[in-house]
C-alpha cells in the first residue's frame, strides 16, 4: 500500500551537511530512501485518497512560522540513530495535525504519536544497511563533526509519498501562515 508521511526539511546548507555525513558510510542506504527531514507525522491516517491533505493545509494555515533546535544524536534502541529536535511549537503542530487527520487509536500507538511523539532526523538504521557498531561510531562523529547544531526556521511542511518500496519523494510543500 502507498505510504505517506509529513516532515520538516532543514535549510539547504544543513540538509547537504547531513546528506554528506550520512553518505560517509557506504552501507548506509538512508540517502537513497529519503532526504534529511524531521518527521512531523508518520503514516497513520494518511490514506491513498489524499483527502487528509486539505486538513493538513487548514492546520498549517493557522500555524505561524517557528524555530526548531537540532540537538545531540540519540538512539531508538540500538537500531536507529537520529538527531533529536526540540520546539514547543513543533509538538503543538504535530498534535493539531494528528487531531485533524484522525488516525485510529491503534495507528496513534503504532506510529508513536501524541504523547509518544519524538521529533527526530534519522542519520542511520540497522534496517538500512548499518551494523550497530557503525551507528555507535556515527553517533560519536556526529557530536564533533556536526557541531554547532543549528536552529531551523520552519515556514512550511513537506508531504512525502512513497513511489516504490523504501523510496520517498516530495509530493507537496504546504506553507505555514503568513507572519
Amino acid at each position: 500500500m502507498m505510504q505517506y508521511f509529513i516532515g520538516i526539511v532543514p535549510a539547504e546548507n544543513f540538509k547537504k551537511k547531513v546528506t554528506d555525513f550520512r553518505g560517509k558510510w557506504k552501507n548506509n542506504l538512508i540517502n537513497e530512501v529519503v532526504e534529511p527531514h524531521i518527521t512531523l507525522k508518520a503514516q497513520g491516517g494518511l490514506t491513498p485518497d489524499e483527502k487528509w491533505i486539505s486538513k493538513v493545509k487548514r492546520v498549517c494555515g493557522e500555524t505561524r512560522p517557528f524555530h526548531i533546535k537540532i540537538e545531540k544524536p540519540m538512539f531508538f534502541g540500538e537500531e536507529i540513530l537520529f538527531f533529536s529536535a526540540s520546539s514547543e511549537q513543533l509538538y503543538t503542530l504535530h498534535k493539531d495535525i494528528v487531531h485533524a487527520v484522525e488516525p485510529s487509536k491503534e495507528q496513534i500507538e503504532r506510529y508513536f504519536k501524541l504523547e509518544n511523539f519524538v521529533p527526530h532526523m534519522t542519520l542511520g538504521k540497522t534496517t538500512l544497511g548499518l551494523p550497530k557498531r557503525d551507528l555507535k561510531d556515527m553517533a560519536t562523529l556526529a557530536q564533533t563533526e556536526m557541531q554547532p547544531y543549528p536552529t531551523l526556521n520552519v515556514t512550511f511542511v513537506r508531504v512525502y509519498k512513497e513511489i516504490e518500496p523504501n523510496h520517498y519523494v516530495k509530493l507537496e510543500d504546504i506553507p505555514l501562515a503568513e507572519k
